[in-house]
């Protein structure tokens, strides 16, 4: 399997850094804006401008109203995507390579002259409330939106789509507020990944952004996150459990040994949870863990959902199982680990849209790009002993359980590991 690439890092003479990665063996082009407009930035009682901005920056810019500029994209062939998230804006979308030149013109302008007209404003909003009154509609989404708000300080604990109760207190003002401080080349990257030449990808971006003046980065104060064991009322035959214990962050020597451990717990149909809690016993009908990491923090999130009837069952054998791993793991579950890992990256290899975002998460977490061989080589070198040794160092600790249903349950021998 050949993963070799060749990343090009090219920092614009506007403070916005430029990624490119060339993909010979594709007939696409894929690009990824991150812009600091994020979550984090937003003012005080105002969560959910990022969601709403994000719909409202393409509604016309430059010479373009919002019609011209859709349909123009449109035209393009751009299969894009506008989303907020907590520290950016990101600004994405796939085509074909010699299309990719004129899609960078329309989005230089999205970047700079926005119209943000105050006739759309209310769709917006809208749009987003809309979204958020369908969230009470699916409270496995609503678990992990509560898990993040008791495990990150705010505002990293922020719900990135906003809250109904701060949506009526975003105007026009707060969003061009939001647009002119966030909408800034330094903090500004862009991952390009496909058949491209990374030369004639700066020289048309330094000419688009000539005269994008830097801004000062906004103050970013931490608040107190919400508590670490809640209930939320919610009638239903279903009870859902979002838990989640401190690990390391993404760039931490001993993420990729991390991450094997979490996927091993609950990452896969052969993992611990989905094998003991859903197989074995059949308590539950979804059960998985995940890791997020914010810039200097990480966690591990875990999901299971269960009957209301034996939910406190569910709670507790969950909890037992995430306490046995530190008590190390086996040969035949890493390699299980490491073949999927593998099958991922193939599949990421063939496509644009994830390289081009990737290298720009990683400049973002990293300061540097990591290949998609680097990757494999760091999945390949894990070992038993490896993950086993970050299983002692690193229990479970400072455990967050949040519960959506009918009836709160009883949170009782929380796993701290060996040596906690």
């Amino acid at each position: 399997m050949s993963l070799t690439t060749s990343v090009h890092v090219c920092p614009l003479s506007c403070g916005a850094t430029l990624l490119v990665e060339p993909m010979e063996d594709v007939q696409s082009a894929a690009f990824c804006w991150l812009v600091p407009a994020g979550t984090i930035y937003e003012p005080p009682r105002c969560n959910g401008t990022a969601a709403v901005l994000s719909d409202l920056v393409t509604r016309g810019a430059g010479p373009y109203d919002s019609f011209e500029l859709h349909s123009r994209l449109e035209a393009l062939g751009v299969q894009r995507s506008e989303s907020p998230g907590w520290n950016f804006l990101s600004l994405s979308g796939a085509l074909l390579p010699e299309h990719l030149p004129t899609t960078l013109d329309l989005y230089a302008e999205i970047l700079r002259r926005a119209h943000l007209p105050d006739e759309e404003v209310a769709p917006c909003v809208e749009g987003v409330a809309q979204s958020l009154r369908g969230l009470e509609d699916e409270p496995q989404r609503k678990v992990f939106v509560e898990v993040r708000r008791s495990t990150f300080d705010d505002p990293w604990g922020r719900p990135i789509e906003g809250t109904l109760g701060d949506l009526p207190r975003i105007t026009r003002a707060e969003l061009w507020n939001h647009y002119r401080r966030g909408f800034r080349p330094n903090g500004t990257i862009l991952g390009v990944a496909g058949r491209v030449d990374p030369a004639a990808v700066r020289d048309r971006l330094e000419m688009l952004l000539a005269g994008w003046e830097p801004q000062p980065p906004p103050e970013v104060r931490p608040g107190p996150r919400a508590p670490a064991v809640r209930h939320l009322s919610h009638e239903a035959a279903q009870t859902h459990i979002g838990l989640a214990w401190e690990t390391v962050p993404f760039g931490h020597p001993d993420y990729y040994a991390a991450w094997a451990a979490a996927h091993i717990l609950g990452g896969s149909s052969s993992s611990r949870l989905f094998t003991e809690v859903r197989e074995r016993r059949g308590l539950c009908y979804s059960v998985v863990t995940t890791l997020h990491s914010i810039l200097m923090e990480g966690r591990v999130f875990a999901y299971v959902g269960t009957t209301t009837e034996r939910a406190q069952e569910t709670l507790d054998v969950t909890l037992a199982e995430i306490g046995r791993l530190a008590q190390g793991i086996d040969a035949a579950e890493l390699a299980r680990c490491q073949a999927q890992a593998k099958s991922t990256l193939v599949m990421q290899q063939e496509s644009t849209l994830s390289r081009a975002s990737a290298i720009a998460r990683d400049w973002f977490y990293l300061g540097r790009v990591q290949t998609l061989e680097e990757v494999y080589s760091q999945i390949q070198s894990l070992s038993v002993e490896r993950i086993n040794r970050y299983l002692r160092e690193h229990p479970p600790r400072q455990l967050v359980v949040v519960t959506v249903g009918i009836q709160p349950l009883s949170v009782k021998d929380v796993p701290t590991g060996p040596g906690s």
